[in-house]
């Protein structure tokens, strides 16, 4: 399907090993949390407007909230607009999650001659799949060639010598670059002009994309008029940011030594999601569906599902809290 990110054409389903129930009387449903629970365990998918750094929104996005740690997943130049994910207090703790992500821009490449609307589709067209390139020098990375890859690249208009196109790729492409590499294909030379991030972390425009100045409001409107409607839709729970994930699900007698940093071993899973695949990145969530945090399968789906002893997966990052859920508790 054309425009979308591999996660977000992945069939999956939900394979049972073992029913069970969870205790109300331990953690919470994540869109029931109190609300300033939900600030310690949250997510804002943020519209960065154009001048400041990433550093700079993310510093302000602390200071309006009045909390001691946020990061944002995935950095975009000043001058760069569009989704820009925030992570305040625990959920800073899988920011990484969001590098397994595809990312979606919008670009505005100026050619350097002219050409024609027919020619350049043609060349825009061939920067599917896989590309190497060399981080621009201005780039914070190491400058040596990496391959990442272009999931699809849509040729959308053209006035003069600037086009616009929209391409989906893997985390880690420099747009910029990829300009100058159509540009050199093309013969006329080309660099970019504007850009705008319209897909990332897993989050999209349409999932409660909020500015500044709504977070600000939203804010002024829960401190001032204990009115909490419009904070709860700038602040998304942490489990929204890893939706993307193949997730595993585990019994609430298996919790606490997570949280502690264990390994998950078969017989802690109830559940889990059929893209669960041996050495990549999985949601390791509860019967409540929080988020517990993420790690690498030891195993695929079809594998935990049939056996009975051994390690599932190795905890990578752990975003809940030792204690939400006791040592010892009955399913």
């Amino acid at each position: 399907m054309a425009n979308l990110l591999p996660f977000e054409t992945e069939r999956k389903s939900i394979l049972i090993k073992k029913e069970a129930e969870t205790n109300q009387n331990y953690g919470c449903d994540p869109n029931k949390r109190e609300i300033t629970e939900l600030i310690r365990n949250g997510i804002i998918n943020l519209d960065k407007p154009s001048g400041p750094t990433s550093h700079q929104v993310s510093y302000w996005v602390k200071d309006i909230l009045k909390v001691n740690k946020v990061g944002h997943g995935g950095t975009l130049d000043p001058a760069v607009t569009g989704i820009l994910p925030i992570a305040i207090e625990n959920a800073t703790k899988i920011i990484q999650a969001f590098l397994y992500s595809g990312k979606e821009y919008i670009a505005l490449m100026h050619l350097h001659k002219d050409s024609t609307s027919d020619e350049v589709k043609k060349v825009v067209s061939h920067f599917t799949g896989k590309l190497t390139q060399l981080p621009p020098l201005r780039s914070k990375v190491k400058r040596v060639e990496r391959e990442r890859e272009i999931y699809y690249i849509d040729f959308l208009d053209m006035s003069g010598r600037d086009v616009l196109f929209k391409v989906g790729c893997q985390a880690g492409t420099y747009v910029r670059r990829l300009c100058e590499q159509i540009g050199k294909e093309l013969g006329t030379g080309a660099h970019m002009i504007q850009l705008r991030r319209t897909k990332a972390g897993g989050f999209t425009e349409k999932d409660n994309l909020i500015t500044l100045q709504d977070l600000l409001d939203a804010v002024y409107f829960w401190r001032n008029e204990q009115n909490e409607k419009f904070l709860r839709y700038c602040i998304q729970p942490v489990e929204n940011a890893v939706k993307f994930l193949p997730h595993v699900w585990v019994f609430d007698s298996a919790v606490d030594s997570l949280c502690h940093g264990a390994k998950l071993s078969v017989p802690g899973i109830s559940k889990l999601e059929s893209n669960v695949k041996k050495d990549k990145i999985i949601a390791v969530m509860t019967l409540k569906n929080e988020l517990i945090g993420i790690g690498k399968a030891l195993m695929d789906a079809d594998e935990i599902l049939v056996s009975e002893k051994g390690i599932a997966v190795q905890m990578d990052r752990v975003s809940m809290n030792i204690g939400t859920y006791p040592k010892f508790v009955k399913n």
